[in-house]
């Protein structure tokens, strides 16, 4: 299972609960899309999950600056991401980004509002914010391999008390 996050924005924690502290313990593969915000909160993701790529926010001090890119390339189950926190201009940066690096999706974060959008020339996943969620639902996204083998993945929403709100898949 991959497991998408963001927005953590903690000085000392994770404040990682519920269901989304059992899916980043259980992932094969979690992305972080950026604003851990303090490095002792990355050190922690790191100790928690199994695999962790990620990317920094534009809230992170410098010594997260220092360990993580701004945008880096991941692929789970023959679906390749590209994951930035933000892009400023919008979908169509984000979208312009991804066809730059060969992508089948684009993983962001910053707005703190889950969603999934598959209505322009590529997808795009923001997991949303499972600690700081700012009047939207707190939230993480998990992918699972297609269980017919094929080059996809399927997806949910979900709170860290477990409830599933959206549910999408992802293909090349």
């Amino acid at each position: 299972m991959l497991v998408v996050v963001s927005d953590t924005h903690s000085r000392e924690e994770t404040k990682l609960q519920g269901r989304t502290a059992e899916a980043v313990r259980e992932a094969d593969l979690v992305v972080h899309a950026g604003d851990f915000y303090r490095e002792p909160v990355l050190d922690g993701f790191e100790s928690a999950a199994r695999r962790l790529r990620a990317v920094y926010g534009n809230n992170a001090d410098a010594a997260v600056r220092d360990r993580l890119p701004e945008v880096l390339t991941a692929e789970y189950a023959g679906v390749r991401f590209t994951v930035t926190h933000r892009h400023r201009s919008g979908d169509t940066g984000l979208v312009m980004l991804g066809r730059e690096r060969d992508a089948d999706a684009v993983i962001c974060g910053h707005s703190h509002r889950p969603r999934f959008d598959d209505s322009g020339a590529l997808p795009i996943l923001n997991p949303g914010s499972h600690a700081q969620p700012r009047g939207n639902r707190p939230a993480h996204a998990e992918l699972e391999p297609d269980s017919e083998g094929e080059p996809a993945l399927d997806g949910r929403l979900v709170t860290p008390a477990g409830e599933v709100f959206e549910e999408f898949r992802i293909a090349p």
